[in-house]
């Protein structure tokens, strides 16, 4: 406890090893805390046949350029954690690894964290964790039967791990639409309890379309202007990691698309009447960022290829009929249910009155704290539309830290 460090990260995820980085490009002393190994969450959140949606050309931090023989391709998470291993390697990052942060404390102007290992302290803290670690759960969800298998979908790995029988699959975002696939390819009988999600296609015009979307500025919308009337943030849209996934073309796979989750009655699965209304939805988001990616190329003269129809939009959907909105769990053969129903932070290590809101959540100003010193990396929506995503660290880390240099 005899050293004061400049700053302290904690977590050594992606976004806190990119503030790692420039942090030592400043000369700060500095230590990154983290409760597992090297991107952990990476290793131990993800299914077996998880890839990154970003391209690999995006998926590279800061300091590093992609050099590779496929820019526009999909690394599995093995990859990308071998690769998180090699950059801190590489980079020389200051990193401790299984010493999670018990708790975090601020006394006499210095940060104190607490370990197992003992105590650490600095002037800055960085909470590099995200706030995307929790899973969320329904309500409905404990009134299951208990003979249903339940797993979140930080926790599903693949289908041969659940209960033989059917699997119904709650939410239609990214984590749904690719574990309701993953399931589908392997031969289970698949439900798929549908939301209210956009859809976007992998490939548009000859490129990659969140290349587009960063290109043309989509991705770089402020926070402020995202903001929902509810408070809470536009869910993000359902992208294919190598192909284009939308709910028409997993039903022509067999899967069978129900409309949202509503709890249990009488010992029957209820579902909602919102199936037409999402699958519209979904194809309305994919026709407009199609029409915003068309304006961007005519605004900019660029000589690409025309718009050609991708075969997961066209393929005519196969749905149940009449639509189900009551399904009997035992009849049905349900076995398990896999939760993909968001994420939340947990910050409740944060001992600081004022830095968290009354839900728990990060009080910040992008990604600056409310306490002076206290800075959050990684946060879901935090400065913009890409913040959270693998290519908003190089920007975020290096603001942040300019922000924690300019006021040490």
């Amino acid at each position: 406890m005899s050293e004061v460090l400049d700053a302290l990260v904690i977590g050594a995820g992606p976004a806190g090893l990119g503030v790692s980085y420039f942090l030592k490009q400043e000369g700060r002393n500095h230590q990154v805390l983290d409760r597992g190994r090297i991107g952990e969450t990476w290793r131990t959140q993800r299914w077996n046949s998880f890839r990154l949606n970003s391209p690999t050309i995006r998926s590279i931090l800061p300091g590093d350029a992609y050099e590779g023989p496929d820019p526009w391709g999909a690394i599995t998470h093995h990859e990308f954690v071998a690769y998180l291993a090699g950059y801190a390697e590489r980079h020389c990052l200051p990193v401790i690894t299984q010493t999670p942060a018990i708790e975090l404390t601020k006394d006499d102007g210095l940060f104190r964290v607490a370990t197992a290992r003992g105590a650490l302290l600095a002037r800055n803290v960085v909470i590099a964790t995200g706030d995307q670690n929790r899973q969320v759960r329904p309500p409905g969800s404990a009134d299951l039967p208990i003979a249903i298998h339940q797993v979140d979908s930080s926790a599903y790995r693949s289908a041969a791990d659940l209960e033989n029988g059917a699997v119904l699959v709650v939410g239609s975002g990214q984590s749904g639409g690719q574990i309701a696939e993953d399931l589908a390819v392997s031969g289970r009988t698949v439900l798929l309890a549908t939301s209210r999600n956009g859809r976007w296609v992998r490939r548009y015009r000859g490129g990659n379309m969140l290349h587009w979307l960063t290109l043309s500025g989509f991705f770089d919308v402020p926070r402020k202007e995202l903001v929902l009337p509810s408070g809470k943030f536009p869910a993000r849209a359902l992208a294919g990691a190598t192909h284009t996934i939308s709910l028409q073309a997993l039903s022509a796979q067999g899967v069978v698309l129900l409309g949202r989750f509503r709890g249990v009655e009488n010992g029957s699965l209820i579902f909602g009447d919102e199936l037409a209304n999402n699958m519209r939805f979904a194809d309305e988001v994919s026709a407009s960022t199609k029409r915003l990616i068309d304006e961007y190329i005519e605004r900019v003269g660029l000589d690409v290829p025309p718009a050609e129809s991708d075969p997961a939009e066209t393929v005519e959907p196969r749905l149940p009929h009449p639509p189900i909105r009551s399904l009997d769990w035992s009849a049905s053969r349900v076995r398990s249910v896999v939760w993909c129903t968001g994420f939340t932070g947990d910050f409740s290590w944060v001992r600081l009155p004022g830095a968290l809101d009354a839900a728990g959540q990060p009080v910040h100003e992008d990604g600056v704290g409310a306490i002076p010193g206290l800075f959050f990396a990684g946060l879901d929506f935090g400065s913009t539309r890409k913040s959270g995503t693998i290519p908003a660290i190089a920007e975020e880390a290096a603001r942040l830290v300019n922000r924690l240099v300019g006021q040490a």
